[in-house]
C-alpha cells in the first residue's frame, strides 16, 4: 500500500514514528511534511494529503495533529475523501469496513505510539465490506 502522510507542528513525533512503522511493514510512504516543530497551519497539510490521495488512485493517507480533529475536518472538505478520526483499533476497523475511509486521522496529544500501532494494524487489516454500506457511502458523495 502507498500512503501519503502529513502533520502539523503538534504531531511531528508521532508522524516520524508512523512513517518508520509503515516502512517496516513493507508499505511505501510519501512524507509531505512538515519536518520541524515550527508552527504551521494544519489545513495546508490536510489539503496536500487529500489532493495526493485523490490524484493517485488506490493510495491512502494519514493525517496527524494534536487532536486529529482539525485535520479530519479539513480533509473532508474534498469530494471523494472520507477522512476518519480514529482513537482505537475498533474505530479504525469500522472506518475501513463501513465507511470506506481513505484517510486515517489521529492526534498525538490523544494517543501514544502503542495505540497508534494498533490503529494502523486495524486499518491495514480492514477493507470496505460493501453491501448495505455502499448506499450510505454513495450518499456521502452526493455534494
Amino acid at each position: 500500500m502507498k500512503f501519503y502522510i502529513a502533520t502539523d507542528h503538534a504531531g511531528i513525533d508521532l508522524k516520524d514514528y508512523t512513517v518508520e512503522l509503515l516502512k517496516q511493514k513493507g508499505h511505501e510512504v510519501i512524507d509531505l511534511g512538515p519536518f520541524s516543530k515550527e508552527r504551521v497551519d494544519y489545513p495546508d497539510y490536510a489539503h496536500k494529503v487529500a489532493i495526493s490521495v485523490l490524484e493517485d488512485a488506490g493510495t491512502q493517507g494519514i493525517l496527524i495533529c494534536g487532536s486529529g480533529i482539525g485535520m479530519s475536518v479539513a480533509a473532508n472538505r474534498h469530494a471523494g475523501i472520507r477522512a476518519a478520526l480514529c482513537h482505537d483499533a475498533y474505530t479504525a476497523s469500522v472506518a475501513r469496513g463501513h465507511n470506506d475511509a481513505n484517510i486515517l486521522c489521529f492526534g498525538e496529544r490523544i494517543i501514544g505510539k502503542g495505540v497508534a500501532e494498533s490503529i494502523i494494524d486495524a486499518w491495514l487489516a480492514g477493507s470496505f465490506e460493501g453491501g448495505r454500506h455502499c448506499g450510505r457511502v454513495e450518499k456521502i458523495e452526493i455534494l
